[in-house]
């Protein structure tokens, strides 16, 4: 692994949001200045080629990507900040399983992802 792959890694590895391969470009050439956004790109894809990234649609126009965890968990998403939540609910799991077991199959995985805004109280401010 070349130097420049090390600290997309890096930064992949770092990362607490789910970064899309421009936010990776920024991060990566703080660090290095002289890597490049085709780099980026090809290390990205590399890494997702070779599973050991998770490429995640969340309807915001652009790939974002988390490093693959053992741990599962699941996403909700703010239409209105982008924000990505990551959650697990065992309870959901269990009816993923019981639904996939009723229509005859054996869960291999899965991915849920949920859309939503936050509920806002009179004032207009978000509910807790």
């Amino acid at each position: 692994m070349t130097g420049q792959r090390r600290v997309i890694a890096q930064v992949l590895s770092e990362a607490t949001d789910h970064p899309d391969v421009e936010e990776v470009y920024r991060r990566a050439t703080a660090i290095d200045p002289r890597i490049s956004i085709a780099t980026v790109y090809r290390t990205v894809r590399l890494f997702e080629e070779n599973e050991i990234l998770e490429r995640h649609d969340f309807r915001d126009g652009r790939a974002r990507y988390e490093e693959l965890s053992e741990r599962h968990h699941d996403h909700l998403i703010d239409l209105e900040t982008g924000r990505v939540i990551e959650f697990q609910n065992s309870e959901i799991e269990k009816l993923q399983e019981r639904i996939a077991r009723d229509l005859g199959y054996e869960l291999r995985g899965h991915r849920l992802e949920l859309y939503g805004r936050a509920f806002k109280d009179d004032t207009g401010n978000g509910a807790s």
